[in-house]
């Protein structure tokens, strides 16, 4: 078995976090040492107690890496390790990186210069609109946007870069082949063709309460910085905000109603020292002594939003039942006289081109500068 190999069986051992496999490596001197068919006790090595011990050894002989690389391979993805050259740099620094990656699409150079946007899952439309604007802004201008595909901010987050042909990863709370929620499936697909989704968590791996806070650090980790968008007080985002501060991250929070449950980690996030954010312009200064003169160009004082694309046939009719009115799917579908799968398809490549905005309640209205 070779070091990357066993880097990839370790982290399929349940119980073996990213901390605990270094010890180990650290202990043993390489991760296939751990694999030595002579060593029988780990218990020396900190961390590493009798039943964990005992777990290493019955599932050191079951694991089989190849056949792991082999699914990922066949759902067109790929296993990266600390040992790949593809490993980002940025996240090889945090305190507990995890061993591998599961990467479907690819991380390029210009991903160093990322940064993280989160919010909470049960956001307001004010929330959903200033994601979706910053995140369109922060792409266009040549940053990575990073997030985490959860529902609320976090789609809107990914949303905004990819309707500005930029970059854009996601971070899952759980395995490739588990995606959560599965409702983000082609927006998922959409990622991977000019980003990423990746994972630490082998195939088969659900999402659940530990995974989402624990996946937290890879998004923060993987950034310059950190912008929380809109947080009720108990947001699982204000732990994506405490791992950028202990990774020596910026962390931005955009401000809003003091009487609205969904601003109150973000305005107390601002109380706290987040650098408070209202347009593109107070993340772009935090960076520019980090970056090379001219590395990124400023958007257009007056750039549209959503650029200019011909629509087909079916996308008019969609756009001619919006023209009075926002809708809802299933209105829309009967207005429109096209089945309700087929509305909610096209209404996916609406959205990227900024045609449409999905309001809470699956609520569809037409973006404020269609009409020029």
């Amino acid at each position: 078995m070779t070091d990357r190999e066993a880097y990839i069986a370790l982290n399929m051992i349940e119980g073996l976090g990213p901390i605990k496999v270094r010890a180990l490596i650290d202990a043993l001197g390489s991760p296939r040492a751990v694999f030595d068919p002579d060593r029988s006790d780990f218990r020396m090595v900190k961390g590493i107690g009798e039943k964990l011990s005992e777990t290493i050894l019955e599932r050191r002989a079951q694991i089989d890496p190849q056949a792991e690389i082999a699914r990922a391979e066949a759902s067109g993805a790929r296993i990266i390790t600390r040992l790949d050259e593809e490993y980002p740099v940025a996240l090889k620094m945090i305190y507990d990186p995890p061993p591998v990656l599961y990467v479907r699409g690819a991380f390029l150079p210009r991903d160093r210069h990322a940064v993280a946007m989160v919010g909470s899952r049960k956001c307001t439309h004010y929330g959903l609109n200033i994601a979706d604007r910053l995140s369109y802004q922060l792409a266009q201008t040549g940053f990575t946007v990073v997030s985490g595909l959860a529902r609320g901010i976090d789609s809107a987050a990914h949303q905004g870069a990819l309707k500005a042909e930029g970059r854009t990863i996601a971070v899952l709370g759980s395995a490739l082949d588990r995606l959560y929620p599965p409702e983000n499936a082609d927006l998922a697909d959409a990622i991977a063709q000019s980003g990423a989704v990746i994972s630490e968590y082998p195939f088969g791996r659900q999402a659940d309460r530990q995974t989402f806070p624990y996946r937290n650090r890879i998004i923060s980790g993987l950034s310059m910085g950190v912008i929380v968008v809109e947080s009720g007080a108990e947001s699982g985002s204000l732990h994506t905000a405490d791992a950028a501060a202990e990774q020596g991250r910026s962390v931005f929070a955009v401000p809003g109603r003091i009487d609205s449950p969904a601003s109150k980690g973000t305005n107390r996030l601002i109380k706290n020292g987040a650098k408070l954010v209202d347009n593109v312009d107070d993340i772009l200064e935090e960076f520019e002594l980090l970056l090379p003169p001219g590395a990124f160009e400023k958007p257009p004082e007056k750039a549209s939003a959503r650029p200019e694309v011909p629509l087909s046939d079916e996308e008019q009719a969609l756009v001619k039942a919006l023209w009075d009115e926002a809708l809802d799917v299933d209105s829309l579908a009967r207005v429109s006289g096209l089945p309700s799968r087929k509305v909610s398809a096209l209404l996916i490549g609406l959205e990227m081109k900024r045609v449409v905005k999905m309001l809470p309640g699956r609520v569809v209205e037409l973006a404020e500068d269609l009409r020029g």
